[in-house]
Parts: C-alpha cells; structure tokens; sequence
C-alpha cells in the first residue's frame, strides 16, 4: 500500500460521498454540492489517496496565523490504524506550527480521545480553558 498526500481542494462529489459516508457523516452528506463548496472555502485541505481511492481527509479553517480550527479528519474505516490520520495530523501540525491556537470540536468516545491527547491536544474538560458551541 502507497499513501499518496496532496494539497488540493478540487475532490470529486464521488470520492468525497464514499469517504463522508463510509464514516457515517451523514449530516454532510445530505448536500453533497455544499460538502463540495466547504472544502472549497477552506482554508487548506489535505488529502490521503490510495492509487484514486480518496482514503482520508484533514480540513482547515481559520485565518491560518492567530487561529486554526480542524473541521474534519477522516479515514476509509478499512484504512483505519494504519497511522493515516496521526499522518495526516502532523503535516497539519507542521504545516501551522506557528498558529497559537489549534482547535476541534468532536464527539467524546475513548478512541477519538486518545489520539487528540497523542497529538498534543487538550481537553476543554481539563484545566482552565472552556468551550461552548451552539448548533442549530
């Protein structure tokens, strides 16, 4: 198996729809023109490609020097603990290194936790940092 990684923002409806779907991201599938048109307006988009399988996927936005915000990452659940998305995570972390704050916002499961706290992130549920959201 080769990872090919590239920078682009121009995925195809079909690729991103077996990606989105096979991780159960429904809520992004409903319209798949406006899953198009958000990766488009990223900030910057990473991408995982086994030969022309869309594999993985790490989304940006923010204004890339005071703030990041990691909308999405996610991988093909038959390509999962292959060290795809710790991959796909460094080059992002790399890549912004001199941004201060990198945030996410994410559902609370042990695995999902795990690898935020493996890659340097902090829970809003520990220390002195609060988080709210409002969804609609």
């Amino acid at each position: 198996m080769t990872i090919v990684f590239k920078e682009t923002k121009q995925i195809d409806q079909k690729n991103l729809l077996v990606l989105y779907e096979d991780v159960e991201w429904y809520a992004y599938t409903k319209d798949i023109n406006q899953l198009e048109q958000a990766i488009s307006n990223s900030l910057y988009v990473l991408s995982a490609w086994d030969e022309e399988c869309l594999i993985g996927l790490i989304r940006i936005i923010g204004d890339g020097l005071t703030i990041i915000y990691i909308q999405d990452i996610l991988v093909l659940n038959s390509y999962q603990n292959h060290g795809i998305a710790t991959k796909l995570m460094d080059r992002i972390l790399d890549k912004f290194k001199a941004v201060r704050q990198k945030v996410l916002l994410t559902e609370e499961a042990p695995n999902v936790r795990h690898f935020y706290e493996k890659n340097g992130f902090d829970s809003c549920d520990k220390g002195t940092l609060v988080a709210f959201v409002k969804l609609t």
